[in-house]
């Protein structure tokens, strides 16, 4: 079995404590080495070349914003995930942007926070939808004309997916667009493969990356 193994980078040692217990005690996964401020983060990242990184945002000297993003910089091939109480859009979109590809909210409990480094280990991307949903409207919001806000799809392809930026479910879409909720299957899985991602959260994520979203 692979052994994921992991960087603690958060300023409180009782948190990261509870965090290696739980971590440690998967067979799958190994702590280590842990940071407490952001300029001890990159210079571990570095030393021990983790799987993944995971980080608070809010740490003495660099933030996890700026940490992440010079990890990116540096092509250190370790994929980080934000674990944090900010549910805000900005800090969600500003994660996205430097290069985090995991967004786990603190209180969301430990069995999402294990889901969500395993995924991350096999290549997924994995923030909650309604995280993402958050950032995407937010988004959307600070173009120049907000009620034009697109994707550069067709524009059967945008309505789609401004429904899955609200956070609708397939069913929703099907009875918004009056369409079966197997059409709305087909055609968003159309729309993933055109994106190059796998979901609704790679989606989303995909289109704050390579700004696709652009005003009319």
């Amino acid at each position: 079995m692979i052994e994921i193994r992991i960087l603690l980078a958060d300023d409180h040692i009782i948190f990261r404590k509870s965090l290696r217990e739980i971590i440690n005690g998967q067979s799958d996964m190994t702590v280590v080495g842990e940071a407490q401020d952001g300029v001890e983060t990159v210079n571990k990242a570095e030393e021990l070349a983790p799987d993944i990184i995971l980080m608070d945002l809010e740490m003495p000297g660099l933030d996890g914003i700026e940490v992440t993003r010079l990890i990116a910089e540096r092509d250190l091939g370790i994929n980080i995930i934000i674990l944090t109480m900010h549910v805000e859009a900005t800090y969600v979109l500003e994660a996205i942007k430097a290069g985090a590809r995991g967004y786990v909210l603190k209180d969301a409990g430990r069995q999402r926070m294990l889901e969500t480094i395993r995924a991350v280990h096999r290549g997924e991307v994995s923030i909650h939808p309604a995280v993402a949903s958050k950032a995407l409207m937010k988004l959307c919001r600070e173009t120049e004309s907000p009620q034009d806000c697109v994707f550069s799809l067709t524009e059967r392809e945008q309505e789609l997916l401004s429904f899955v930026a609200r956070g609708a479910t397939n069913r929703e879409i099907a009875q918004g667009l009056l369409l079966s909720e197997h059409t709305v299957g087909n055609r968003l899985s159309g729309i993933f493969k055109k994106l190059g991602v796998r979901n609704r959260t790679e989606a989303a994520v995909h289109v704050v990356r390579e700004g696709l979203l652009v005003p009319g």
